[in-house]
């Protein structure tokens, strides 16, 4: 019998721990999942026969020894610093290791180890990213199958709110880290048009979106994500012409978020004094021109609108301009524009979320230049089974069955883009709903 000792319970894992229940007895599975709360791991084990809840402590030196040497794969469902010290115990004790995280620099150190003892660290294997590099991945290196040249790649993500339960005019509520929502974009964007280098620096990132729509779901807009040129080399297209990643968000969310990041709201790199006694009305007003103006007059002005114009209907739905306190002691600008955002952006119970991925291929062969668009999209059923964590779980489970009945042999420090990987893992996601649908046409 294998073990898998899966490390954290939270909501991403739901999928993942149920599909591995699901083909236990089958497979010969035991599966013990560790969490610092035993309650919330019960909650998902739900008693079953191959199924084993306990609290655990990851940063105990001599549990996590214990643990790990009882596996026969470890799958790390902890908070992305947490992964290497696990992934380190692993190496040592020759056990595999699957993350759904980005490989950090921390990580990346143990390859050379792993690959002489034989062990698989494989890493990014969520959804975005995960199934991004799979399905990307299968369309590149079919093109180059066919002889084909390519001259334009670009992918786009987004987890956003289900049309049937959007309540606001937003149509957006956090689907992830709120934290991570609030600070989206920092930095300088970089990707490739036409062969020449953009630089989008994080004051421009939200200020000219791109356009796309998708099957059943129309309309979209696309903001730039910070690095897109490093996937040349991780996807083998060192010299195409053009490259962008993006993440999607509905159409005039991009134009009102700009207004949080023109102002100042986003920052995180100060605290703002006696914050916890401020209202709603005083925190925007702390970063406008001061005048005889109101507060929405002059926050009109700020952001280069009438205030007649439409979107201000989005701040005032937030509550923006209203006498509510803030409440949050020594709050920075970020975190105080996050706490009002989750007045309005908590999903509620009744709702789903839905998960949207787009990939589209420009290339030529045989002299003719031919577009390819590659649509997914996937809807939640509740608050446990999102489309987020359905999508984040699923690949993990899958390459967890695979690894344990030998089907890869791959070794180090790893993401999935070989064959043997998304071959395997994008055919049985297509069975359990998750899958693709491709057009190709020719260019003018």
């Amino acid at each position: 019998m294998n073990t898998i000792l899966i490390v954290g319970a939270g909501l991403s894992s739901t999928s993942l721990i149920e599909y591995l229940l699901k083909h236990a007895e089958e497979n010969l599975w035991q599966v013990r999942l560790a969490d610092m709360s035993l309650e919330l791991a019960e909650s998902k084990i739900k008693q079953h026969a191959h199924g084993y809840a306990f609290k655990f402590d990851v940063f105990d030196k001599e549990e996590r020894a214990n643990e790990v040497e009882k596996a026969d794969l470890v799958i790390s469902m902890l908070p992305p610093p947490m992964h290497p010290m696990l992934a380190r115990e692993c190496v040592k004790q020759t056990k595999h290791f699957i993350s759904p995280s980005y490989i950090t620099p921390e990580m990346q150190i143990l390859h050379k180890k792993a690959k002489t003892k034989g062990v698989l660290l494989m890493n990014e294997l969520g959804v975005d990213p995960g199934i991004d590099h799979m399905s990307a991945m299968k369309i590149i290196d079919e093109i180059k199958a066919k002889g084909g040249e390519l001259l334009s790649f670009k992918s786009y993500c987004g987890g956003i709110l289900a049309p049937s339960c959007s309540t606001n005019i937003w149509q957006y509520k956090f689907t992830w880290n709120p934290r991570n929502v609030v600070t989206a974009g920092k930095g300088v964007a970089t990707y490739k048009e036409k062969g020449q280098y953009k630089y989008r620096p994080y004051q421009q990132v939200f200020a000219h979106p791109l356009e796309t729509s998708m099957p059943e779901y129309g309309d979209f807009e696309v903001y730039p994500n910070r690095d897109s040129l490093s996937y040349r080399n991780l996807y083998h297209i060192e010299s195409i012409p053009s490259i962008l990643r993006g993440t999607m968000r509905r159409p005039g969310f991009c134009q009102a978020w700009n207004a949080f990041v023109s102002l100042g709201c986003t920052d995180e790199s100060y605290v703002m004094r006696d914050s916890e006694n401020l209202t709603y009305v005083e925190y925007i007003e702390s970063f406008l021109p001061h005048n005889e103006r109101s507060v929405e007059e002059r926050f009109a002005d700020c952001i280069g609108v009438s205030v007649s114009d439409p979107i201000l209907e989005k701040f005032r739905w937030l509550d923006l301009f209203s006498d509510k306190k803030v409440g949050v002691k020594e709050g920075t600008p970020a975190l105080i524009l996050q706490k009002i955002l989750e007045e309005k952006w908590t999903l509620d119970p009744d709702d789903k979320d839905l998960l949207v991925m787009q990939h589209q291929f420009v290339y030529t062969l045989n002299g003719q230049q031919k577009r390819i668009t590659s649509s997914m999209s996937y809807e939640g059923k509740d608050q446990q089974h999102t489309a987020m964590a359905y999508t984040v779980g699923l690949p993990m489970a899958i390459v967890a069955k695979l690894i344990l009945q030998s089907k890869i042999n791959l070794t180090g420090v790893q993401i999935p883009i070989a064959a043997q990987i998304y071959e395997p893992v994008l055919k049985e996601l297509e069975r359990l709903g998750v899958y693709f649908t491709e057009t190709i046409e020719d260019c003018e």
